[in-house]
């Protein structure tokens, strides 16, 4: 075994350790202090007061582990050292503001506006400041050139808000978007390894180590929710690691991945959470709401409607969600994105049409 390897081992030991370990900690701190959901509207699907900061665990988790083993990888040069360190600390100040703005909503409450508002702002600083940003469309739709920079600019900015949002988006059941964050964050994992890209792989299984601890406590019955400051974070997490494997050097992709395209396969890992997202948006924009108004006229409310419970409703995204990854990597024989990505679009239609009736009487709860 290589030691980078050994290295990311130790990332989602120690990420999926403390998680176990301060979890019940934490659980008994909240319902001491009250932290705590009350069910009070008819949307709600629990039947009692759960401790809802759970975010406290994944972020800290997360960013531990990730910081105590990061290495400089060997043959770095000096401006890939800075330039490592520079994205890290930008990366860094921006989950902190979304951790920020996403417990101070779990403990008193805050504005759509606002949250909107400081979603737009640290997505303007990852784009702006670190960089990291959509430069090309990578073959989708027979684009393969180089997108002028004000598309670029505003692309990556509308990426990066559409992924914190889906994410806190599907936070509505036990277990749901712990389970898909840990899929689609081993699933970037497992694509940077291919890749060598340990640094990148290391971020990506320090969160899934983090979500592996917490889903013990989050599956129904869920002793504790995540809370926005965890989908917040799980969101802007898995929104880096999505841009950077979409812009990751062409001349360092090996033989299998170069004909397996990048959006396609960014896309399949976050499938449900922007299938999800996209369809409550349009529905609520032809009857005339708010976008991020509440509602229970999600997917999984309707699997849940079915299913009767928490645990096959989850469980049935699960697998929906990894077989759409290894659709995605059918594009090997395809080998044209937006072929790839049609038959993506085709079988999440499929999926719709067997879980959401096309009437719901429940459309207005």
């Amino acid at each position: 075994m290589s030691s980078e390897m050994l290295l990311l081992i130790l990332v989602f030991l120690t990420s999926v350790s403390i998680s176990i370990y301060a979890t019940p900690a934490l659980i008994r701190v909240a319902i001491l202090k009250r932290l705590m959901d009350i069910p009070s509207e008819e949307r709600k699907v629990h039947g009692k007061g759960i401790p809802t900061i759970g975010g406290i665990i994944i972020y800290g988790a997360t960013v531990f582990s990730f910081t105590l083993w990061f290495r400089i990888q060997p043959g770095w040069t000096l401006m890939e050292i800075i330039n490592s360190f520079k994205e890290f600390s930008l990366i860094l100040a921006g989950s902190l503001m979304l951790f920020f703005v996403g417990l101070k909503d779990d403990i008193i409450g805050t504005a759509p506006v606002k949250k909107l508002f400081s979603q737009i702002l640290v997505a303007m600083m990852l784009t702006l400041i670190a960089d990291i940003r959509i430069t090309s469309l990578h073959g989708l739709f027979g684009v393969n050139e180089t997108i002028p920079y004000w598309a670029s600019v505003f692309l990556s900015i509308f990426t990066y808000v559409v992924i914190f949002n889906s994410i806190n988006l599907i936070d509505g059941l036990d277990g749901l978007a712990s389970g898909v964050g840990i899929i689609a964050s081993g699933g970037f994992a497992a694509w940077f390894i291919c890749m060598n890209d340990y640094p990148s792989a290391a971020m990506a299984i320090a969160l899934c180590g983090a979500l592996t601890g917490f889903i013990l406590f989050n599956f129904e019955p869920a002793k504790i929710f995540m809370g926005d400051s965890g989908s917040l974070i799980i969101g802007i997490f898995l929104s880096v690691l999505a841009i950077k494997l979409l812009e990751y050097p062409v001349n360092k992709i090996n033989d299998f991945w170069i004909h397996v395209s990048r959006p396609v396969f960014a896309i399949s890992c976050l499938i449900y959470p922007l299938l999800d997202t996209l369809r409550v948006f349009i529905i609520r924009s032809v009857k005339g709401l708010s976008p991020f108004s509440a509602d229970r006229n999600h997917i999984h409310h309707h699997i849940l409607n079915k299913t009767g419970s928490h645990k096959k409703t989850v469980i049935r995204i699960y697998i929906f969600n990894l077989i759409m990854i290894g659709i995605s990597l059918l594009n090997y024989y395809i080998n044209e994105p937006h072929l790839g990505l049609l038959v993506v679009v085709l079988i999440s239609l499929i999926f719709l049409v067997f879980t959401v009736p096309l009437r719901n009487k429940a459309d207005n709860d």
